[in-house]
């Protein structure tokens, strides 16, 4: 089937963000006299808003409510934001280049006011035409609930369109939706081959994520 719609997640494939994420977790546990760690870190990341704040409060024994919680962390996280938008290489360009071919959408779990500040910050907002926040949808990732519903807004079927995600969440999530999937793990966080052999393809950088490369995964699901 042709590919006719890609669809971005938006923490650690657009944005280096992970990164503030463990920051501004660790930062929020040190002031509570507790310990945020990278196992912690990886069960949080590609879920959605409501999800993550809830490894927190589980995994840190938090007496704070699941939406004081979510309030902290995004006032922390946008504070870093704006201190410097962390966009990964090719990252930008990516999404400009892909736009010439196909359609382009968003499907984040982030929340919504992180979401508009990196689109904002970056002008992406201008160019994707779908944008489907995880504030919106029942269920996060690694459920398929926010990407059939961004393909639903684009009038687009899960086997012509394709996903790209850096957590095993998130490649989870694009596979139970029907659609093709890219691996795109930052360096700092890895992702195991078990998770890996999920993906149509796996890369390092966005500047690998080309039309070429979309035209092979298309062919190979045609063989």
């Amino acid at each position: 089937m042709p590919i006719e719609a890609i669809i971005y997640d938006m923490d650690g494939v657009l944005v280096d963000s992970e990164v503030y994420w463990d920051k501004s977790r660790v930062e929020f546990a040190r002031d509570r006299g507790k310990v945020w760690t990278d196992e912690f870190q990886r069960l949080a990341m590609g879920r959605s808003t409501v999800g993550w704040a809830r490894v927190m409060q589980d995994k840190l024994a938090l007496d704070e409510t699941i939406d004081e919680i979510i309030a902290e962390m995004k006032a922390r996280v946008i504070a870093h934001y704006e201190e410097r938008m962390p966009t990964r290489p090719g990252a930008l360009e990516s999404v400009a280049r892909m736009n010439e071919q196909f359609r382009v959408g968003l499907a984040s779990g982030s929340p919504t006011d992180i979401i508009k500040a990196v689109l904002s910050i970056t002008g992406l907002d201008q160019i994707f035409e779908v944008m489907i926040y995880g504030d919106e949808v029942p269920r996060g990732k690694p459920a398929p609930d926010i990407y059939l519903e961004a393909l639903q807004a684009l009038k687009v079927a899960p086997a012509n369109s394709l996903g790209i995600e850096d957590s095993a969440n998130g490649l989870r999530s694009l596979k139970a939706a029907g659609m093709a999937a890219v691996a795109a793990p930052s360096p700092e966080y890895p992702l195991p081959e078990d998770v890996l052999a999920l993906a149509d393809a796996h890369i390092t950088t966005l500047e690998d994520f080309t039309v070429a490369l979309v035209r092979r995964i298309e062919r190979k699901s045609r063989s």
